[in-house]
């Protein structure tokens, strides 16, 4: 068995159909099937499940993916590091980003170290934080950007604390609730409330706020430009960073909502930004320069 093995078992696991995996890698369809029998050989065991109609893999076959996908990993962080030894004059960086410090705090930085690194290849990932643990995990990416609180705690991860930010509700400028006063958080009960996937501490402050078993999200999406497009033309709620909000507020797009009973400066309704990545594994060069230029951008975002 060798890596470009596992390329092919990774590739027919990403799109679920031997002859898409093989327009992936370059492949037709037969060779492919028959990388994969070898690996199944070489093996001895079974990785594919060839009897039902759906594609699938075995518990065998998922259990070979999740090493596949860590010493593929592996490997081009061996690359990037070869190719970073001398400088940053190539290679390639991956890493994730939540979706509000991927509004302002991710662009900056990203703008600051292209400028300095141009040769070097980006792929930024864009989800929440669960699913980036997720990547980092699988070795899929050296680093994520996104609330650092579940990551505290778990000693595979190392965290690099950046500044907390405001979450603050939203709505349209000519929203039933924009202009009331003296609001309590239990008017939010009324309306639908759109946002991205709520850290679990943040749930629950709500929650006991309002003082519901669950805080409720209607809409749940990945990317904030979505949260406030549902929010603009309807009579959904968002929630957000006021760091993200800021512009539209100063454009007059948004308006912000003020509760009597919960503060705006509520210390358990800020995102807490963090840099996370796996402990006791080193960074590549670009990796540690990008994470520099992230806490530059950090602290000049404070002034």
């Amino acid at each position: 068995m060798d890596l470009r093995q596992f390329s092919h078992l990774a590739a027919l696991a990403d799109h679920r159909n031997f002859v898409r995996a093989a327009a992936a890698v370059n492949l037709s369809q037969p060779a492919l099937s028959r990388s994969i029998q070898t690996l199944e050989r070489d093996l001895g065991c079974t990785l594919v499940e060839r009897s039902s109609r759906e594609f699938c893999l075995t518990a065998q076959g998922q259990l070979v993916l999740t090493h596949a996908r860590r010493l593929l990993a592996g490997s081009q962080a061996l690359l990037n590091e070869l190719e970073q030894y001398n400088g940053l004059t190539c290679g390639e960086l991956h890493f994730g980003s939540g979706p509000y410090p991927a509004q302002v705090l991710v662009p900056e930085a990203l703008a600051t170290f292209i400028s300095r690194y141009p040769a070097i290849r980006i792929r930024l990932q864009q989800a929440d934080w669960r699913q980036l643990g997720d990547l980092l995990n699988e070795q899929q990416i050296e680093f994520l950007v996104a609330d650092s609180r579940d990551f505290v705690t778990d000693a595979k991860c190392q965290v690099q604390l950046l500044r907390p930010r405001h979450g603050r509700f939203f709505c349209r400028r000519d929203h039933p609730l924009a202009s009331r006063k003296g609001l309590k958080l239990s008017a939010l009960l009324d309306f639908p409330i759109v946002a991205t996937r709520l850290p679990p501490r943040i749930s629950k402050t709500l929650a006991d706020v309002q003082g519901v078993e669950d805080f409720a999200i209607s809409v749940e999406c990945v990317q904030f430009d979505a949260v406030y497009r549902v929010v603009r033309r309807s009579d959904a709620i968002g929630i957000a960073t006021m760091e993200a909000l800021s512009d539209l507020v100063q454009q007059g797009a948004i308006s912000l909502l003020d509760f009597i009973d919960v503060s705006a400066d509520d210390l358990g309704l800020n995102v807490h930004y963090g840099v996370v990545s796996r402990a006791g594994h080193s960074l590549t060069p670009a990796a540690q320069a990008m994470i520099a230029d992230l806490v530059a951008v950090d602290q000049q975002l404070q002034n």
